[in-house]
């Protein structure tokens, strides 16, 4: 049985989205890779969780017994190529470790009133996109991919085909009520749900039990773009180009759809299975058409003057973040990063007291300097990012820019 990493790039050909976007990969795939992927690419359905819109039949009522709802699953399911299920079958997971249930004995308590109103989230009771209705039953489990503050990530596959690899993330309702961030966390699967880009990481569906709510994400196979940071210490300024081509064609989608981002900073961002960036954590995302937000949230490094200073703020904060990431990307370290103590930090950001090395390039010093101005409205607008000299020197000729990879 092949391992996850070599099995990851197998899964470029398997689209997920209702919308086939993205560039593939600029390495060459070995023989045996292509005949597989070829299969995926075959017998795998646009879109592996149709909505009411586009399939209707596939809409499955709440009273809907488990038997039933496997039986018609089979029924809704693309006809299976008798290849595919050997294909599939090399395709590993990883070893669960029982995690889900382990956290369930010892963690999280049932939640009652209004808080369970609020938390009895369910996509195929959604008005927008409804799903079929899901439960951890209908998912072969794997390996863990991580630990969060609410639960933990597991790599899991469907069970009915064909197949998909997705990221499952539980969340406990109590620990949201302790934390009070409910209507956060609401917030957060609202807006992705509704979100097809693809360097936006995608949801496609959640449910519930009586302590726990799950969410289906699209599995990044390359993990998190923080932990490569780390690693290297920096990135090459064509690595780093590339991501922040990918970062502005990603922020100008979500702020086309009244979305500001509000938290930008590598330990938010993954790698997809051919390395391009996707945006995830949309914890303090905002979904504010025509409004100008006055909360101080983010993370401090990656904080704008006028959230620091307490005025209002609109989608112009995502152009700060996406200047001081690409700083953080070519040096290694936040540009008003201040080791003797967030006071500082804060003064250094509200003076923009900008301070860039000799190693960074001209080109690149230009962008990150037109990102990180004090006034929002004179920072370099997303599309003229994307055309700056910096940007275009280093974009991959066989991509137009979106869904392009980063070597």
């Amino acid at each position: 049985m092949a391992s996850v990493g070599s099995l990851t790039r197998q899964f470029s050909a398997l689209e997920v989205s209702q919308k086939q976007n993205g560039a593939g990969p600029t390495h060459q795939k070995k023989p045996s890779q292509n005949n597989v992927s070829k299969l995926l690419t075959k017998f795998a359905a646009p879109n592996p969780f149709p909505t009411s819109s586009s399939a209707p039949s596939t809409a499955i009522p709440k009273s809907t017994s488990t038997s039933s709802l496997q039986s018609k699953s089979k029924q809704t399911s693309r006809p299976a190529s008798p290849a595919k299920p050997a294909a599939q079958q090399t395709i590993d997971i990883g070893r669960y470790d029982g995690g889900f249930e382990l956290d369930n004995e010892s963690r999280g308590e049932k939640v009652y009133g209004q808080a369970a109103e609020d938390l009895a989230l369910d996509s195929s009771v959604s008005r927008i996109r409804p799903t079929r209705e899901w439960h951890l039953t209908d998912f072969d489990i794997g390996r863990p991919l991580g630990k969060g503050k609410f639960g933990r990530v597991y790599m899991v596959r469907t069970k009915c085909e064909p197949h998909y690899i997705l990221a499952l993330k539980c969340l406990y309702k109590s620990e949201i009520v302790q934390s009070r961030v409910e209507k956060q966390i609401r917030r957060e699967i609202e807006i992705q749900q509704n979100l097809r880009h693809p360097h936006v990481l995608r949801l496609y569906g959640y449910f519930h039990d009586d302590k726990r709510i799950f969410l289906m994400l699209e599995f990044a196979g390359k993990g998190e773009l923080y932990k490569q940071l780390v690693k290297l210490g920096c990135f090459t300024e064509k690595r780093s180009s590339r991501y922040i081509d990918q970062m502005a064609d990603a922020l100008h989608y979500l702020h086309s759809k009244h979305v500001i981002h509000r938290d930008i900073k590598p330990e938010n961002l993954l790698l997809g299975i051919n390395g391009e960036l996707k945006i995830g954590d949309f914890g303090w995302s905002v979904h504010a058409p025509g409004n100008r937000r006055t909360t101080l949230c983010g993370t401090l490094d990656y904080l704008p003057p006028e959230m620091v200073e307490g005025r209002d703020h609109s989608e112009k904060v995502d152009y700060w973040a996406l200047g001081v990431l690409t700083y953080e990307f070519i040096c290694g370290a936040p540009p008003f990063e201040d080791k003797s103590g967030h006071n500082a930090t804060y003064k250094r950001i509200a003076k923009v007291d900008l301070k860039i090395p000799s190693k960074v390039s001209p080109e690149a010093r230009d962008l990150i300097i037109k990102l990180l101005q004090y006034e929002p409205e004179k920072r370099i607008p997303l599309t003229d990012v994307r055309r700056h000299p910096w940007i275009v020197k280093y974009r991959s000729k066989s991509s137009s820019g979106s869904g392009q990879t980063a070597p």
